[in-house]
């Protein structure tokens, strides 16, 4: 099969189109032809080398999958050849207090498609049955891989996490990032007042457009003096954190009394300054959060079979420019997700 793999860690010079063997399954897996993949930051991460990641090279990226089942091992019941499908990427043992409670994003064997395991960035790609979620006849392949991984991680972030309520407000880091989009739909599907952050006035413009009440150019004003302006200093309810370092302390606050954050990674910075006093005097919370479970992402999916989630695409490339989609998204130039095609 066709892959763009990466033979070691670096640069976008690491990738290589390349010939690769059909994967073979388990009789609990399904072999999946890939029609989709969108990237997320953590393809760019893996691609850069993580402290403590050991990979068998040429590796392949990509957790963000919709395709056609191609094969299905002999124990499997809920799939079958011909099943147009979207693949959840969270991986875990299925077995474990946190999988049998719907809480799998805890288990310690939790891994992610495109992390340690191969990933869509190729023709085939194969998976545990019970990761296979029916594809909304209503998207196409490429609108159906951009969901997985962002909205399955915002929903848990806000409604999972922090419980985000109707009438809230909630400030939203890089409106144009996958997580950021996702985000803003989220939060505005739940009844809150959304304020969101950008560099540009063509994101803003079109942060507004999925439903942000209110948009932040950081690059003409400071955030924290945004929101105080916005809210007569009152501050923001929750705010959604995955830039890390550049923006925690001022995320810190923006909150309110009695205030959440919310944070699922740190593409900026992991060292973030805090006020420990700050913290217990206003009384606020601060909140962690990877992935979700495979419950969440099936209660998220409602809403785009109905047409109150949309997916986000920015672009669609070919396989072979997998090096030059890695550029858009560690340049930023995006606004939602960037999907390569097989």
């Amino acid at each position: 099969m066709k892959a763009a793999a990466i033979n070691g860690h670096g640069g976008v010079e690491v990738f290589q189109v390349t010939e690769l063997p059909e994967p073979t399954i388990d009789d609990n897996e399904v072999l999946v032809r890939v029609k989709a993949c969108a990237l997320n930051h953590l393809d760019v991460w893996v691609r850069r080398g993580l402290p403590g990641l050991d990979l068998s090279m040429p590796h392949v990226l990509g957790c963000d999958i919709a395709g056609v089942v191609a094969k299905v091992g002999r124990l499997v019941t809920n799939a079958k050849q011909g099943d147009e499908i979207l693949l959840s990427p969270g991986l875990s043992c299925m077995h474990c207090e946190y999988c049998l409670s719907a809480r799998d994003n805890l288990c310690a064997a939790y891994d992610i498609l495109g992390y340690r395991a191969n990933g869509g960035y190729a023709e085939f790609v194969k998976a545990p049955s019970f990761n296979v979620i029916p594809k909304p006849k209503n998207l196409s392949f490429e609108e159906a891989s951009t969901i997985p991984l962002v909205f399955l991680t915002a929903w848990h972030m806000l409604v999972g996490r922090v419980k985000l309520k109707p009438g809230e407000t909630m400030l939203v880091h890089a409106a144009g990032s996958g997580v950021g989009s996702a985000a803003i739909q989220i939060g505005k599907l739940l009844g809150a007042r959304v304020f969101a952050t950008a560099s540009t006035e063509t994101k803003l413009t079109k942060a507004r457009s999925l439903g942000a009440d209110e948009t932040i150019n950081y690059q003409q004003e400071d955030f924290l003096d945004a929101v105080k302006r916005l809210t007569a200093k009152r501050g923001v309810d929750v705010v959604f954190e995955h830039t890390g370092e550049v923006t925690w302390e001022k995320s810190v606050r923006s909150l309110t009394r009695g205030g959440r954050l919310v944070t699922c990674g740190a593409t900026a910075g992991f060292k973030g300054n805090l006020d420990i006093r700050y913290l217990f005097s206003r009384q606020i919370a601060l909140y962690g959060s990877y992935m979700g479970a495979k419950t969440e992402l099936l209660e998220v999916m409602r809403f785009f079979e109905d047409g109150r989630l949309k997916p986000v695409v920015d672009r669609v490339l070919p396989l072979e420019n997998a090096a030059q989609a890695h550029e858009v998204i560690e340049d930023r130039a995006q606004f939602g997700k960037v999907v390569l095609v097989p």
